[in-house]
């Protein structure tokens, strides 16, 4: 089991920003790819941001232009920057991660969750 643990969720206000970060014990680089999940009360948990190495990051349309993914070696963290939050990104977010090109994402964080408030 590959542990990922998210931080940095919290309370904020529509049109705020925060920074979410997820690590890992071993070396977030040697993941194939990375991604951040949401899930909503009552909704099914969607995709928010995709990095696949050595491609461009791929975003959900609702985020586009608004949130940031990355990998930072030196923190060994993968973050996801949000900016102009909205209160529909109110959610509980989670990292996923897979050492191989699949279509599945074998580990996943706990989540953390974002609240923004109108």
């Amino acid at each position: 089991q590959v542990p990922l643990e998210e931080s940095g969720g919290g309370l904020v206000q529509a049109g705020g920003s925060l920074r979410l970060s997820c690590t890992t014990t071993g070396s977030i680089l040697g993941f194939n790819a990375m991604a951040w999940y949401r899930q909503a009360p009552g909704k099914q948990r969607e995709l928010v941001a995709l990095d696949v190495s050595g491609a461009r990051p791929n975003y959900a349309d609702f985020v586009k232009g608004r949130f940031t993914i990355s990998r930072d070696a030196a923190k060994n963290t993968m973050d996801l920057q949000m900016n102009s939050l909205k209160v529909e990104d109110t959610a509980v977010y989670y990292c996923a991660a897979r050492y191989f090109a699949t279509s599945t994402w074998p580990y996943w964080g706990r989540g953390t969750q974002v609240t923004v408030s109108a």
